[in-house]
């Protein structure tokens, strides 16, 4: 054989070499990746709760008489002492030393209550001056650079508790003249032994929540009438499962989704309730549950369009790191004792085992393993191996 046949043969054979090599080289795998990048992560628990007023007042009626026509429609504005019924009693009965004593001692219990209001309501009112004060010094300092943002923060958000304490106290104390007015009148009443007409009035500023009725009709005494609140003072009441309560500390941060507009509002948990109750879930499943009472951080004017008894969901932030490495929490995986995950390496995946920290909102901290600007792959299959050729999608 020649030897330029043998060139030509062995030319063959080379190509056919390359070209089988070529067919069964295995295809780089197309992947989902991602960026190692610094940000927030949080660890959240979200549940379905509804607004309620801070304060709620059922007047019911003093007496059994008849009460007039109700003329304030629900959704109307009451000022505090402003009459909303009128009932006509009939002449009663004469007193007796029991009945008297009892009336007697309603009025003195009354004038009592009341007098611990104003002196509740006093302290309220200096507290909410002092923490007034406090929150604008801090901010001064915070100009001048002398603290912390976040001191400066938490002294607003003490002012704004500050005030919201003083407003309920005056709602405490205006429920107490309220009480005090009822029981000199029932007294009065029992004393005169006459026919009379009592005027019920509403015992702070707000609106008519409901009337139990309209029309003019017979009521018995303790009989509810309408019911009065503040619709701006809301709050927010969120069943949460009791192993879940345990995770929450009053104070801790809520955001407030899904209420029908934007942005999200935010506020803090203000109480957690010491019982809990059982509840039979959708699928049947009894559940212990607990009430969190959660008070609203911003200005009246950002939820105004909330109503007594509106859906929200609310979510607690458990813990928050700020400013730390993370990754999407698709691309973590389980590894021997630890998590791993698969890093990018030119067109090559790479077994990287790493160490990991909080995980939430849809991402993981990354403690050790990784920095930012790294590539990853997100969702990888059981056949990716260390090693394969990969191409991002």
């Amino acid at each position: 054989m020649t030897f330029p046949r043998r060139l030509r043969y062995a030319v063959a054979a080379a190509v056919v070499l390359v070209l089988l090599a070529v067919a069964l080289w295995p295809d780089a795998r197309e992947v989902d990746t991602a960026t190692v990048d610094r940000g927030a992560v949080r660890a959240t628990l979200e549940a379905e709760g509804r607004t309620r007023l801070r304060d709620r007042y059922v007047i019911a009626a003093p007496v059994s008489a008849s009460v007039r026509r109700i003329r304030f429609e629900p959704g109307d504005t009451v000022a505090a002492g402003e009459v909303v019924a009128v009932l006509d009693a009939a002449a009663p009965a004469p007193l007796d030393a029991r009945t008297r004593a009892a009336l007697e001692a309603w009025v003195a219990g009354a004038r009592s209550t009341l007098a611990a209001a104003r002196e509740e309501a006093g302290a309220a009112a200096a507290a909410a001056r002092q923490a007034d004060a406090e929150a604008d010094r801090l901010e001064t300092l915070v100009r001048d650079r002398l603290v912390a943002v976040e001191t400066a923060e938490q002294a607003g958000t003490g002012r704004q508790r500050a005030a919201r304490e003083a407003e309920a106290a005056r709602h405490r104390q205006s429920t107490a003249e309220y009480q005090l007015r009822s029981a000199e009148a029932m007294l009065a009443r029992g004393l005169g032994g006459g026919a009379m007409e009592l005027e019920l009035a509403s015992p702070v500023d707000g609106v008519l929540l409901r009337r139990h009725f309209e029309s003019a009709r017979p009521v018995q005494a303790g009989e509810p009438l309408f019911e009065v609140g503040d619709p701006s003072a809301l709050e927010v009441e969120v069943d949460v499962l009791s192993a879940d309560a345990v995770r929450l500390r009053e104070g801790m941060e809520v955001e407030l989704l899904r209420w029908g507009g934007e942005p999200p509002l935010h506020g803090r948990v203000r109480r957690i309730e010491p019982g809990g109750f059982t509840k039979v879930s959708a699928l049947g499943v009894e559940e212990q549950r607990v009430w969190v009472v959660v008070e609203l951080a911003g200005a009246p004017e950002e939820h105004r369009q909330l109503g007594d008894a509106y859906r929200i969901n609310a979510r607690f932030v458990l813990e928050a790191h700020d400013d730390t490495v993370r990754v999407p929490g698709g691309a973590i995986f389980r590894h021997g004792e630890g998590h791993a995950v698969f890093a990018i390496d030119g067109r090559r995946s790479r077994l990287r085992p790493v160490r990991t920290g909080l995980a939430g909102s849809g991402w993981v901290e990354v403690l050790e393993g990784l920095s930012p600007g790294e590539r990853v792959v997100v969702h990888p299959d059981n056949a990716l191996a260390d090693g394969d050729r990969v191409d991002a999608r």
